[in-house]
């Protein structure tokens, strides 16, 4: 898009750089006071002030390298003449245009994003995560079922059955037998309780929270997450082992129970084991008798992965044992088969700049981003007053019945009653219980478990109120944040002007034949060929390659013949290129004099050259077509300047000189 082209030229690019870099600095804080301001000038009695002018200037000031765009009154030109083509622009409805708008609203909604979260929040999840990720835990757990919509007195009956054998397990009984008598977690009778070794974004929150929480050896108290409670015993701790790249050989066990077939298994990994100690290529021997296809042809290389990634054990600490690349493991056993594992690579944790962006998409995944959004929740709550008609909402909790458990409730036939204010926000954003009502209507589609109907009701309720804050808040951003309302104005003045610069500007010069051809006539003293020349250059590192070239063009070999002569299958010794040039080319080697035939071999760093001139050319002006481009970039500069003329004379600029002087001496100070 040519928008930056636009704004660099007016001086305008940092204003929408750095006006990202501000948002997403920005924190949810109330604004500091607009400093004071002053009416610089005005277009049609439109009021642009001081403050704009010098925020503008003094944050293009680094990045302007002509000095003539530093002086005040040129800058003040030039900032004018920007807010007259954006007037223009508005004059002639582009701003009603729809692939404006849409391109406008979607940079509102990506530069939003930097305030619709507690920063400070995601700061400090991102700081646990990656804390976290440096350690590794083993734990064991118990696990007392309880549905998370559960029923308050089922609720509290598997509270009271976890206290029960938390006691037990803090008491001293032997946690893995009491796992495999009280656990509810189905895979109790083969774990025995033990979920190995894990870190952060493992386990679901909660369960995360209470095993990094809890010293190594001992028990924690029960912990709700959504499959009920948990107690916790932590076995082991250990530094992350970062990441490691692996291949390996596989031989599968037999499917069935059969010795006779498990001892070949065995016996052929032996055998391959010997071939490696042999010294026989690891990566052969893969793609011969490895028995997992997905990796044998790549020489039995894996994905990398990290502890915790892949189901056994066994295969991870084998992996991790290997300490330098190339180095091989003996024959391991998993519950797959059996594995020869070489070290391909060895990765120690990344540090938290390396990770931070992906740790933050992960949190965004995860339940602990409720965290996020609720403690945003609570900042727009306090920041807001919202009030309820108790009365009215009374009513419409009456017309929820149980049917939204099974999707099959519909609102009320008659909405009439129901179409008064219910919610108001900040004194000024109403909303009706219809509202509310058809809210609940789209909302039980996507499935309700919370009971009693009131309880759900409330939830719903609590919802809404905070979606709408929300959005109300995201609405008043300009209003909340001076910085974010400077760059959406620069933003949608900046559309504004592409789209009129591509109107009266680029299509014109593009399109203008007559124009065009004037202009050039006009100014074709600027677009003057110096003297050049016809030629044909041939180049070579070797001296006696350039000789025989030599003597090829005083025979009257063409290009085609010296090169079938010179140049091999497998070698390139002299190289050509033809062309028009200027005589001070880079492209041609340096000659004293320039004329028609062979010149002599000139020599230039490790090159030698000789050259064969068809033609001299004099010095003398370009075609229109030659200087095309120029004269199109030209064309359009001075259409724009000539325009700036023109919307001076449409539009009535003033500039109040006293307020301007007073600006000067502020900022050359």
């Amino acid at each position: 898009m040519r928008l930056n082209q636009v704004l660099s030229g007016l001086l305008l690019t940092a204003l929408l750089t750095s006006g990202c870099k501000t948002a997403q600095e920005t924190t949810q804080t109330a604004a500091a006071p607009a400093p004071q301001k002053d009416i610089l000038f005005t277009i049609d009695d439109k009021p642009y002030y001081t403050d704009e002018f010098v925020r503008v200037y003094n944050k293009n000031l680094d990045l302007v390298k002509d000095d003539s765009q530093k002086d005040l009154t040129n800058y003040l030109e030039l900032f004018t003449g920007y807010k007259l083509k954006v007037n223009k622009a508005n004059k002639l409805g582009l701003q009603n245009n729809k692939k404006y708008q849409g391109e406008l609203k979607s940079y509102r909604t990506q530069l939003a994003k930097n305030y619709l979260t507690d920063s400070k929040v995601t700061t400090e999840l991102i700081d646990e995560a990656y804390n976290r990720s440096l350690k590794e835990l083993r734990a064991s757990h118990i696990l007392i079922m309880a549905d998370e919509n559960a029923a308050p007195a089922d609720t509290l009956k598997a509270y009271n059955k976890a206290i029960a054998v938390y006691k037990r397990a803090a008491a001293g009984e032997n946690f893995e037998k009491l796992a495999v008598e009280t656990s509810e977690d189905p895979s109790v009778k083969e774990n025995k309780g033990d979920l190995g070794y894990f870190t952060v974004f493992r386990m679901v929150y909660p369960f995360e929270n209470i095993a990094y929480n809890t010293p190594k050896g001992q028990v924690s108290k029960p912990v709700r997450t959504r499959f009920g409670y948990h107690i916790v015993k932590v076995t082991d701790e250990r530094a992350n082992r970062g990441e490691v790249t692996v291949a390996h050989i596989m031989i599968m066990k037999p499917k069935a129970e059969n010795a006779a077939e498990a001892a070949k298994a065995k016996t052929k990994i032996d055998d391959i084991y010997k071939k490696l100690k042999q010294g026989e290529d690891f990566a052969a021997l893969a793609k011969q008798f490895s028995e997992d296809k997905s990796s044998s042809d790549a020489g039995g290389v894996l994905n990398s992965f990290n502890s915790g990634d892949l189901t056994s054990q066994e295969f991870e600490d084998a992996s991790f044992a290997l300490t330098k690349p190339g180095e091989f493991s003996a024959p391991v056993e998993t519950q797959f088969g059996w594995h020869i594992i070489k070290l391909v690579e060895k990765k120690p944790v990344k540090k938290l700049e390396e990770v931070k962006g992906d740790i933050e998409a992960r949190i965004k995944r995860d339940e602990r981003s409720r965290r996020i959004v609720e403690s945003m929740n609570e900042k727009l709550k306090n920041k807001y007053a919202v009030e309820k008609d108790k009365k009215l909402y009374g009513e419409v909790v009456k017309t929820i019945t149980d049917s939204i458990y099974t999707m099959g409730w519909t609102p009320p036939a008659d909405l009439k009653p129901f179409d008064k204010t219910l919610l108001t926000i900040n004194n000024d954003k109403k909303f009706t219980g219809k509202d509310f009502l058809e809210y609940v209507n789209a909302q039980q589609r996507m499935g309700i478990s919370t009971k009693p109907v009131a309880k759900a009701a409330d939830m719903l309720l609590d919802r809404f109120t905070s979606e709408q804050l929300n959005v109300y808040y995201n609405d008043n951003l300009e209003k909340e944040f001076p910085e974010f309302a400077q760059v959406m104005e620069e933003y949608r003045d900046g559309l504004l002007l592409f789209d009129l610069m591509e109107k009266e500007i680029w299509e014109k010069a593009k399109n203008d034949t007559i124009g065009l051809k004037n202009f050039y006539d006009a100014n074709v003293a600027n677009y003057q060929w110096k003297a050049r020349v016809e030629a044909e250059v041939y180049s070579s590192t070797n001296e006696k390659d350039i000789k025989k070239t030599r003597d090829y063009l005083l025979k009257g070999k063409d290009a085609a013949y010296i090169k079938s002569k010179l140049n091999t299958k497998d070698k390139v010794n002299v190289i050509e290129k033809t062309g028009t040039y200027e005589q001070d080319s880079e492209a041609l080697p340096k000659q004293a004099e320039w004329k028609t035939g062979i010149s002599s071999i000139i020599k230039e760093g490790d090159y030698f050259y000789v050259t064969k001139t068809i033609k001299v050319l004099p010095a003398g002006p370009k075609t229109l077509e030659e200087a095309k481009g120029r004269v199109v970039n030209d064309y359009q500069q001075y259409l724009e300047n000539t325009w700036v003329d023109d919307l001076k004379k449409e539009f009535t600029v003033k500039v109040n000189a006293e307020v301007f002087e007073k600006v000067k001496k502020e900022l050359n100070q």
